[in-house]
């Protein structure tokens, strides 16, 4: 199986705008005071549109967890939908995708906000939905605790319905604005959703007409069996993980079957596994760099959090030995650990050493280290053999990594006919190769004739 889809890259902002590795916000170009600076979001925002990236991509964690004593929280202090507003007034094409959580949110709110801002951006938003699974959020909305995992993902799957019913309660033809005739709507083509379900009651309409593209685009990081069957059957995008092409066309196989049994086209979902990159002119260079990335990043006690990550006792841990595979949890079983700890068990369980593991480059995806030449290939491999239909990039260090990439590699890709000169489609939903809803297309010559 070889890939028919464009390549696809979007970037991850991650670790509050400095970079995915966690020595990142310490490294000489960067700015500690990143995740508070919407300059800074914007600016990187800008970089990655330089390159005719396709989107940018925030998570989110709504609450302050773990010690951030010495190093900042990995997820986000700013409000995704805020900072994506801001970007979506300083860029013109690139896609705003952010994450909120079906478990902490109300449908119409996550709704009205995500169709705002599609509107102000002109079609280019995407909602990340996430079942967050992170014990402090849930104390900071009403201290009930985080429901059991078939809970969240039966509220996340009927939350997502609920959404998605409320982008569609303006029908085509609705918004009519006809000066001369004094009439703003179709009131038989604006219909509440009316829905009644386990979780929510939502009378709806929004308040709000369809964009550019209709509405925005679904993204979702499944890795679960609900995950992996809640994305099947309602994203346009995946965020995946994976190690190996092997793994990933697995993946990718697997979501696809599943969104076939739900009668959906299985090509119409874009895969997109993360990259981490990190990028030097020389093989000895960037190997350099990442050395002296993991020095900024080692914090005592990160033995201690190794082994809670993988249910052990640290006592029983020697940072020259490998884990001794029947200590370990075992892979492939549900809730054996984390889904953030999944990438990190199959390590481990591949044998390499505990001072290995310690090593800050746990995040479970794909790893570029190298020359441009070198990440270009590595690209240009997994998207020939179909194992991903893009990546989202995660630099090692935003403040030069991003930079990196787009001045050093997408020209390399660009030279091998597998990156565009410059933007095509107008809207996120297009660039991806997805189809329009239905009056999408009416209310977006609508609004250019306006103009």
């Amino acid at each position: 199986m070889t890939s028919r889809r464009p390549l696809h890259l979007t970037v991850h902002l991650v670790g509050a705008a400095s970079g995915v590795h966690p020595g990142a916000w310490r490294w000489p170009a960067s700015d500690p005071h990143t995740f508070a600076s919407i300059d800074r979001w914007v600016q990187a925002a800008r970089t990655a549109e330089r390159g005719l990236l396709d989107a940018v991509f925030l998570s989110d964690v709504p609450g302050l967890w773990g010690d951030i004593t010495d190093h900042p929280q990995e997820a986000y202090f700013l409000e995704p939908t805020l900072v994506l507003t801001a970007i979506a007034r300083a860029t013109s094409r690139i896609g705003l995708i952010g994450t909120a959580s079906t478990s902490f949110n109300e449908p119409y709110n996550i709704a009205r906000r995500f169709q705002s801002l599609d509107l102000i951006s002109h079609g280019r938003a995407g909602w990340n939905t996430v079942t967050t699974f992170v014990p402090v959020v849930a104390e900071n909305f009403g201290g009930a605790g985080i429901a059991e995992r078939p809970d969240r993902y039966g509220r996340g799957n009927e939350f997502t319905d609920v959404v998605r019913a409320l982008w569609a309660s303006w029908q085509p033809g609705a918004l009519l604005a006809d000066v001369a005739t004094g009439r703003f709507t179709d009131a038989e083509r604006l219909r509440p959703v009316h829905h009644h379900g386990e979780h929510f009651d939502v009378r709806g309409p929004l308040p709000l007409p369809p964009s550019e593209q209709g509405h925005p685009v679904i993204f979702q990081a499944g890795a679960s069996e609900p995950g992996r069957d809640l994305a099947a059957r309602t994203a346009d995008a995946v965020f995946s993980g994976a190690t190996t092409t092997e793994t990933a066309r697995a993946y990718a196989a697997d979501i696809r079957a599943r969104a076939a049994a739900y009668g959906r086209d299985p090509a119409s979902i874009a895969i997109l596994p993360g990259l981490m990159t990190s990028i030097g002119s020389t093989e000895a260079e960037a190997a350099a760099r990442l050395e002296r990335l993991d020095e900024l990043a080692y914090r005592d006690g990160d033995l201690a959090r190794l082994a809670a990550r993988l249910h052990l006792d640290v006592a029983t841990l020697d940072p020259d030995r490998p884990i001794p595979p029947r200590s370990l949890p075992p892979l492939g079983i549900e809730g054996a650990v984390d889904v953030l700890d999944a990438g990190l068990l199959e390590r481990a369980h591949r044998g390499l050493t505990v001072r290995a593991l310690l090593r800050p480059r746990w995040t479970g995806h794909l790893v570029a280290a190298g020359t441009p030449e070198h990440v270009a290939d590595v690209i240009e491999h997994w998207h020939r053999v179909g194992a991903a239909d893009g990546f989202t990039l995660m630099p090692d260090v935003i403040a030069d990594g991003l930079p990196a990439f787009v001045d050093h590699v997408l020209p390399i890709l660009r030279r091998r006919g597998l990156w565009p000169h410059e933007y095509g489609e107008a809207t996120l939903r297009e660039r991806l190769g997805l189809p329009l809803p239905d009056g999408a297309r009416q209310a977006r010559e609508a609004r250019e004739a306006r103009r």
